[in-house]
């Protein structure tokens, strides 16, 4: 991939446009006229990652793309989950094939959103484990509701978080601190994400977080394009580079670590867990 290739295709927006992504409407899309996308995930009742989602939020990071969005807006219908991370069904007793679309479309997905030429706000109205928080790490500014928790927690579950989200995290907060977290699994409040530097702010309510991303992609949709998406790429181009050089090494990991018969039953006892819940 060519970083530098995104910087060549910014421009202006002047239409109002509300769309959904497909997949029945599993992300809802509405753009302001100046611009500005306000970008929903609508899966019930936790926005779970599957392939189907993942491939939904894709099509929508490529239409903005195309259609020279100024700023985007990732946000949740959930009252009270932003996304609790990946589907633990894409992975508990997939075929080999059905992982590997999986895995292809998440890493997909993040590229698309952490390359992205225009600016982005993660607007996080909920708990957000897991791949949730990647999401939220791949955006450029987070506003945070108070009471709920965000981290990356795949430890506690006996998985490992991919050296990529490893990467996201410790660009955010530093490697000491992305180290114990790791380790530890650790989910933030909303106060120890504020303090870590994990967040950017903590907001009243959703309205009062979309009210602050506004006020964010306001400043920043009136600095020249090439100049900042240049800046933004040329900080993230190491993390990017490393998944883009190594995706098929990446994917064999994923694959070779989720078929193990230890990981599998843990898989398991904890989607039985879910059902007592």
């Amino acid at each position: 991939m060519s970083f530098l290739k995104h910087c060549s295709r910014i421009g202006l927006r002047s239409s109002i446009r509300s769309f959904s992504s497909g997949n029945d409407a599993l992300v809802d899309v509405k753009t302001d006229n100046k611009g500005i996308a306000t970008v929903t995930m609508n899966r019930p009742p936790v926005n779970s990652l599957n392939f189907h989602l993942l491939e939904a939020l894709h099509r929508t990071f490529v239409t903005l793309e195309r259609d020279k969005c100024r700023g985007m807006i990732l946000t949740s219908s959930s009252p009270t989950v932003f996304s609790a991370g990946l589907d633990i069904l894409e992975m508990y007793q997939p075929t080999l094939d059905k992982a590997r679309k999986f895995w292809r479309m998440l890493q997909d997905t993040w590229i698309k959103l952490y390359s992205s030429p225009y600016p982005t706000v993660a607007v996080i109205n909920g708990h957000s484990p897991a791949g949730g928080c990647l999401l939220a790490l791949s955006c450029e500014y987070r506003v945070i509701v108070p009471k709920v928790t965000i981290g990356l927690n795949e430890t506690q579950l006996g998985i490992v978080a991919p050296q990529w989200f490893q990467d996201c995290l410790r660009n955010v907060i530093g490697d000491r601190k992305a180290e114990i977290a790791l380790t530890s699994g650790h989910m933030f409040t909303s106060d120890e994400a504020l303090r870590a530097g994990l967040v950017d702010e903590i907001v009243s309510d959703k309205d009062a977080g979309i009210a602050a991303a506004e006020k964010f992609l306001k400043v920043h949709s009136r600095i020249p394009a090439l100049a900042r998406t240049s800046v933004k790429v040329g900080f993230r181009k190491d993390t990017l580079s490393r998944l883009l050089n190594g995706r098929e090494v990446d994917t064999k990991i994923f694959i070779d670590f989720i078929f193990q018969p230890k990981v599998q039953e843990g898989l398991g006892h904890y989607l039985e867990s879910l059902k007592k819940k």
